[in-house]
């Protein structure tokens, strides 16, 4: 019983966090500093201000998040030219973080990619698993989060970032 109650207790509280979108611009982007595969260091409030932000937590070793990816890269190429950015942050760990860059190349992706290798950035935005998805809007406030993909869930996600564009 003790542990039904937590568990219970534990739910409740999450809530909030697995919410798609109910909670919309309450809560601010929490800014983060981190490398890029390059090595050179972005920090998010230095992005934020002239549209849409897609933050896709991914790992290599994570099917649904490269499928996810894929269709990623397609809303990044049709509206990166108006505003939109996109970062795929990597939670490939110690041990996978050296795959990350011959990954991303091989697979003609295009968007930054940034290394969180200490799950700092997954921590500030509860991404407690892989694939996570949330899109801030040009003030920085989160707008949408997703835990998951299925196919068809990039059809929200770029009518989010369309809708956020022609505001």
């Amino acid at each position: 019983m003790k542990t039904l109650t937590i568990f219970l207790l534990l739910v409740i509280i999450s809530f909030p966090v697995f919410s798609q979108g109910e909670s919309e611009g309450i809560r601010k982007g929490p800014n983060f500093k981190v490398e890029n595969l390059d090595g050179e260091i972005v920090e998010l409030n230095n992005e934020v201000g002239d549209g849409p932000i897609l933050l896709s937590f991914w790992a290599t070793w994570c099917k649904p998040c490269i499928e996810e990816l894929a269709e990623y890269k397609k809303i990044y190429k049709d509206y990166k030219d108006k505003g939109f950015k996109m970062f795929a942050i990597s939670t490939d760990d110690e041990r996978t973080v050296a795959k990350v860059k011959p990954f991303v190349k091989s697979k003609g992706f295009d968007f930054p990619v940034l290394l969180d290798t200490n799950s700092d950035i997954s921590r500030l935005y509860y991404a407690q698993s892989v694939p996570y998805s949330v899109i801030l809007d040009k003030k920085g406030m989160i707008i949408y989060s997703h835990l998951g993909y299925m196919k068809g869930d990039e059809v929200k996600v770029k009518e989010i970032i369309s809708s956020e564009i022609n505001k």
